[in-house]
């Protein structure tokens, strides 16, 4: 099966088609503009490029959330589009796990962290065995501290990586915890990892519609707490 896969949740944007398991087809920018501007004329190009189109796709795959809000409404908004004008069940992956894919290769912990701001990362866990990734602990906003407590005496190696990786990895070696990050090729998200991570979600049967696929913000946005603020006064 082949799937489209976006990844829109931090600097960079990204796509890939991805089938069994293998990329057929990926671009990656890190430029600094915006995601509007960049995402669909990539999609476009790379899939002219590979003589594919989007009615060739079992489905389209999004790294949903965590991740920063702006890029991800984009992101959605693009695969919903696709996938409604073509008819397409969508998949909505977890961003987290979408970059652990990158060293799934290298046996050990892996820890997936986005700057979540306010003393905080988007962070999650996994435990990486001859390439296959086992979920540790759930999506979650959580302080650095927190993070370290849970890490501290693993006897496992640890590698970190993320935007939010080096951040992290200098917080956990400067409090005791011993771990790596990943190589810089590897460190921060791509849409090859949304596309392999949604081809396991795809067999589990967790495939929705294109008016079903939300974003996932573990957290409200910040002007959605200023009001909550707001109206408790």
């Amino acid at each position: 099966m082949k799937i489209l896969a976006l990844e829109t949740s931090a600097k960079s944007v990204s796509c890939a088609v991805v089938e069994d398991g293998a990329p057929l087809a990926s671009a990656y920018q890190c430029t600094g503009l915006t995601h509007s501007r960049t995402l669909l004329p990539m999609v476009d190009a790379m899939l002219k490029n590979a003589d594919l189109t989007i009615d060739d796709m079992d489905a389209l795959a999004i790294a949903a959330g965590p991740g920063s809000f702006t890029g991800l409404r984009i992101g959605i908004a693009a695969v919903k589009g696709l996938a409604w004008a073509a008819d397409k069940p969508c998949l909505g992956i977890s961003t987290l796990e979408a970059m652990a894919e990158n060293i799934a290769h290298l046996n050990g912990l892996v820890v997936g962290a986005m700057d979540a701001r306010r003393a905080q990362v988007y962070n999650a866990v996994f435990e990486a065995k001859d390439g296959v990734l086992t979920r540790l602990t759930p999506d979650r906003a959580i302080s650095l501290e927190e993070l370290c407590a849970q890490l501290m005496g693993k006897d496992q190696p640890i590698t970190v990586l993320g935007d939010g990786g080096m951040l992290c990895q200098r917080y956990l070696t400067e409090h005791g915890v011993k771990c790596s990050l990943a190589p810089a090729a590897l460190l921060y998200q791509n849409a090859v990892g949304v596309g392999l991570a949604a081809e396991r979600a795809y067999a589990r049967g967790e495939s929705v519609s294109a008016q079903e696929l939300l974003p996932v913000y573990l957290r409200p946005a910040q002007a959605e707490r200023l009001r909550n603020a707001k109206l408790d006064q």
